[in-house]
Order: C-alpha cells, then sequence, then structure tokens
C-alpha cells in the first residue's frame, strides 16, 4: 500500500533475462534468460522492447495466471551490457521503476542443475555465476528471486571448457530447449502470483 502522498511505483515487477547481446550467442545455454524473458513478454503481448538503462525494456499489464487473475505491471528487461556488466543495466532501471529487489525476478541459466531442472528461489548463494554477481553488486544486496535453469555442465571442472560448453550451442533438440523455455517461463510466472513460494 503506497504511503499517503507518495505515487506508487511504475510497476510491481521487474523481470531480467540473463544473456549476452549479439547473433553468436543466440541459441546458446548463456542466453536461456533472454529466451524465458522473450516468450514471457511475447505471452504478455507487452510490444516491442525500447532502448533504455543499456538495455532493451518492455513494459506492461500482464495476467501470469491467465484471465480470471489479476493483473500485474510488470517491465521486462534484457541487459545489452554482457553478462558479467549486468548489473550496470539492472541497476538504473531498478532505481527508475522504484523496484524493491524482492520484486526483481532474474531469469539464468545453471549449469548446476541437469539440463531441464527449473527452481526458483529468493536470495541464497549465487554459484559462481557472473551475472548475478553483477546485480548483487549494484543492488547491494542478494535478496531478489531467481529462476535458475538447469542447463547442464560438462565433464569437467576445466573452466575454458565449461565457458565453450555455456557459449556453444545446445546439444539438446531444439523441441526439448522450446519445452524447457515454455517450462521456466510457467516457473517464472508462478512467482509472480505467489513470491513467497520460491523454494
Amino acid at each position: 500500500m503506497p504511503l499517503p502522498g507518495r505515487r506508487p511505483a511504475p510497476v510491481d515487477w521487474l523481470i531480467v533475462g540473463l544473456g549476452n547481446p549479439g547473433a553468436e550467442y543466440a541459441g546458446t545455454p548463456h542466453n536461456i534468460g533472454f529466451e524465458v524473458a522473450s516468450r514471457l513478454a511475447a505471452r504478455w503481448d507487452l510490444g516491442k522492447p525500447r532502448s533504455k538503462y543499456r538495455a532493451l525494456i518492455t513494459d506492461g499489464s500482464a495476467r501470469p495466471g491467465g484471465l480470471g487473475t489479476p493483473a500485474v505491471r510488470v517491465a521486462v528487461l534484457l541487459p545489452q551490457t554482457y553478462m558479467n556488466e549486468s548489473g550496470t543495466s539492472v541497476g538504473p532501471a531498478r532505481g527508475e521503476l522504484k523496484v524493491e529487489p524482492d520484486h526483481i525476478l532474474v531469469l539464468h541459466d545453471e549449469i548446476d542443475l541437469p539440463f531441464g531442472d527449473i527452481r526458483t528461489r529468493l536470495g541464497g548463494g549465487l554459484a559462481g555465476h557472473n551475472g548475478l554477481k553483477s546485480i548483487k553488486a549494484q543492488l547491494g544486496t542478494p535478496d531478489f528471486h531467481r529462476v535458475r535453469i538447469g542447463v547442464g555442465r560438462p565433464p569437467t571442472t576445466d573452466p575454458d571448457k565449461v565457458a565453450a560448453f555455456v557459449l556453444g550451442k545446445f546439444r539438446e533438440s531444439k523441441a526439448d530447449v522450446d519445452a524447457l523455455i515454455d517450462a521456466a517461463a510457467d516457473a517464472a510466472e508462478q512467482v509472480l502470483l505467489a513470491p513467497d513460494a520460491s523454494a
């Protein structure tokens, strides 16, 4: 409930899809956050994104549970800063949109989960994910929601080979990747409907 005399925030939720800009990164595990965010924007018919906050952003009214559920004001942000600097986009967007950290939802790849496994959580560790580290540094807290999208990992801890894995094309079929994007979008909608249920 806004305080008397204070204007409500422009949006209820800031949804951030993580990835790298450029055609060479399309269709890679590291860009699954972009794909899921774009799927949500399409589901909600938010329209063409515009450039702002060193990102592509679109906003509007969404009904995460479909017709008959309350409308939620959302902004969907795709930082164009490259993954490791995502926070330099999220921080200014969050400031201008007046969104508290616990109403920011970050969609990102998770190599420590098998392909197809999806988990949601509020806060917690960053598992070495540079995009999350950058966002935490800008927000001053790790207490934002995440949808962790399992993309699997190669059978090695060699950082160069792990990087080649997440920046290479998916090994799974297009149909399986598309199903993963849909399932992750469903999980994101559930966070918006019941944010306290993240686990």
